[in-house]
């Protein structure tokens, strides 16, 4: 026993000094930023006795030590737009897609295994534990062979950039030159943690180790969510920079550059959006793998595993419209212009497209959880009850995709009269569009509430009161969100806008309060039957597959949309291209090129599934039966 002591404490001691080694170069790089770049620029611009020159912020209207040269102006030339018999900006646009897919899913998978992980640590249930643990790894398997392709996809659009747009990549790397070398370190240190973590899984499965591992999934999934911080101060400075002035001079405060008007809700918007996009992804694997099941005990374990998938998903998803909000809020206070040519201008059909993929993907979610409801005994009684929730889900829908204006020709618009359609100029503000949401939002919320209590029956002494309760309020959430985007219509523009705040707050109560009031009152419930996984008709596994599809679809889209509200900038207002593609496509366009980036993935998505399957370990039996609820009996209905 001392022996099998000493070693353990060995192993830790060795581990903790590896993952020190692997941050120590992260740590000693992080100082610079706080000793002061302007420090040291300063010194060096040092000229004349001691002076020096100053420019002024253009975003934090600050004065700071000119660090270095001005933007380039480019022109239409091979030195400065390089071109290969096809337009540069496609291949770029390419490049970059299929990169952001893939680090959306390296960073969202492993804080899924971490999630799942410490499920698995926690639960009393060493069945279910050996599962949570077994479907952690497989995750974090899938996610090391998507991680060496996100690495290549990486080196790819860095060759891109270099290739295509030497000038622009040459002005953009000399602005972050104070941070580039922590963010190489930064994946270095991410690499060597995911190794670790992964060829470790099997020597660290029980006691101390566990957590010891489970600690190292905490470390890594920082480090991912750094990298993507710093990622995404490189598209916040290209939309609104800050640090530089007004030619584009490196002020010599690299906290400037980095914490731009739009960084943190970006930073949001981007996390939650890559959440939701990994556990589509991951739950469509699951419906792939449970369609192609051949055994009973496979079609169980896969359908667990979508529905996990999905759940965290779905957990993401729906606080992602408020991000979005609160995202397009700060364009707005930042540019104006911006604002409008987003919402009310030349890229507003583009978010009618981005209505209809949510409205899709809550759709999805809806059916998926009505159809779940069929592999439990008791949940019956809700069978008569959705087709209310169709109609409440329909009636959102419509209204979240009504367009205020429409696209015309010039000739429809002469013949029209003005931009504002006879029929549709009266509908689509802003606050009705919200109403149309937070109803949809709200009913995924009472969908997510009758899965809750499918094969349950409440045990508590005010059950019957607490029913009533939650009844009423869900109630009184869809008057008062039905009530503020009617009433919307009655108020001028400038207070319209306030309205998104009651309604987002009715839907979060309804979403934090009711599934606490839920909680409460399902503990220790009386089941009336366990839930038969697998026993679940095909047709919720092609919902999991359409939402997946959705997820990828919108994300490139909302990509899209984000470059394209720059127009003919590279940096706004501060470097602008002069390149022959410097216009924004149209519509139709942009949709070929979105679709062509889905299909692509979706291709090579498959290839790293299979890759992974090949040296997939074979559960035992018995370990996939400890699926809770699991019995042979199929269900009673779909």
């Amino acid at each position: 026993m001392g022996l099998l002591a000493g070693k353990r404490v060995f192993s830790i001691v060795a581990l903790c000094m590896m993952v020190g080694l692997l941050l120590l170069p992260v740590v000693v790089a992080l100082p610079s930023l706080a000793i002061g770049e302007e420090t040291r620029s300063g010194d060096a611009a040092k000229k004349d006795g001691d002076k020096v020159e100053k420019g002024r912020d253009v975003y934090y209207k600050t004065e700071g030590i000119v660090s270095g040269a001005p933007a380039p102006k480019t022109t239409d030339g091979v030195k400065d737009y390089p071109r290969y018999n096809f337009e540069s900006r496609v291949l770029l646009w390419f490049a970059n897609q299929q990169h952001l897919y893939y680090g959306s899913f390296v960073l969202a998978v492993p804080i899924f295994c971490m999630i799942i992980e410490f499920m698995g640590v926690v639960t009393k249930d060493k069945a279910l534990a050996k599962r949570y643990d077994q479907l952690a790894y497989d995750f974090i398997k899938i996610s090391l062979t998507a991680y060496s392709l996100t690495a290549i996809l990486g080196g790819i659009l860095i060759f891109t950039f270099l290739t295509l747009y030497p000038s622009f990549f040459s002005y953009l790397s000399g602005i972050f030159r104070p941070v580039m070398h922590i963010y190489a370190l930064m994946f270095v240190a991410e690499s060597g943690t995911l190794y670790i973590y992964y060829y470790g899984w099997d020597k660290m499965r029980e006691g101390f180790l566990k957590w010891i591992h489970l600690s190292m999934s905490v470390v890594l999934n920082v480090i991912g969510t750094l990298l993507m911080f710093l990622a995404n101060s490189w598209i916040g400075f290209m939309m609104s920079p800050a640090g530089v002035d007004e030619q584009g001079r490196y002020l010599g405060n690299i906290w400037h550059v980095i914490h731009t008007a739009l960084w943190n809700p970006l930073n949001l918007h981007r996390i939650l959006g890559n959440m939701a996009f990994g556990g589509g992804v991951v739950a469509a694997y699951a419906a792939y793998k449970f369609l192609a099941s051949k055994t009973d005990e496979d079609r169980a374990h896969y359908d667990w595993m979508g529905y996990i998938a999905m759940a965290l998903g779905v957990a993401f998803l729906i606080p992602l419209p408020f991000a979005g909000y609160w995202l397009m809020r700060e364009v707005y206070a930042y540019r104006q212009q911006m604002g409008i040519t987003l919402m009310g201008g030349l890229l507003a059909w583009l978010f009618i497209i981005q209505a209809t993929m949510i409205g899709i993907l809550f759709l999805c979610t809806n059916y998926y959880l009505w159809q779940a409801m069929g592999r439990m005994r008791g949940a019956e009684k809700y069978q008569r009850y959705i087709k209310y929730l169709v109609f409440l889900l329909a009636c959102g829908y419509m209204v979240f995709i009504t367009p205020h204006t429409m696209v015309m020709t010039p000739a429809e618009l002469k013949a029209m009269g003005g931009q504002q359609h006879p029929v549709l100029g009266n509908y689509g503000v802003m606050s009705a569009k919200n109403g149309g949401i937070n109803v949809i939002i709200t009913t995924t919320v009472l969908s997510f509430v009758w899965y809750m209590r499918g094969n349950k029956v409440s045990t508590v002494s005010w059950a019957k009161f607490g029913n009533i309760f939650m009844g009423v309020f869900f109630g009184c959430a869809y008057f008062n969100i039905i009530f503020l985007a009617v009433y919307g219509y009655y108020i001028p523009a400038n207070v319209r806008v306030g309205l998104s705040v009651p309604q987002v707050a009715t839907t979060l109560s309804c979403l934090f309060f009711m599934f606490a009031l839920n909680s409460v009152m399902m503990r220790g419930a009386k089941q009336m039957g366990a839930i038969e996984w697998g026993k679940i008709s095909a047709r919720s596994q092609y919902a999991l597959i359409m939402l997946a599809t959705a997820f990828t679809w919108m994300m490139a889209l909302m990509g899209y949309i984000r470059s394209s509200v720059r127009l003919f900038w590279h940096v706004n207002e501060i470097m602008r291209d002069n390149s022959p593609w410097a216009y924004t496509h149209t519509v139709g366009f942009a949709a070929n090129m979105i679709s062509a980036n889905v299909l692509f993935f979706w291709i090579t998505i498959l290839f790293v599934f299979w890759l992974g399957s090949l040296t997939a370990k074979k559960v035992p039996v018995e370990s996939k039966a400890g699926i809770p609820g699991s019995v042979p009996q199929p269900a009673t209905s779909h």
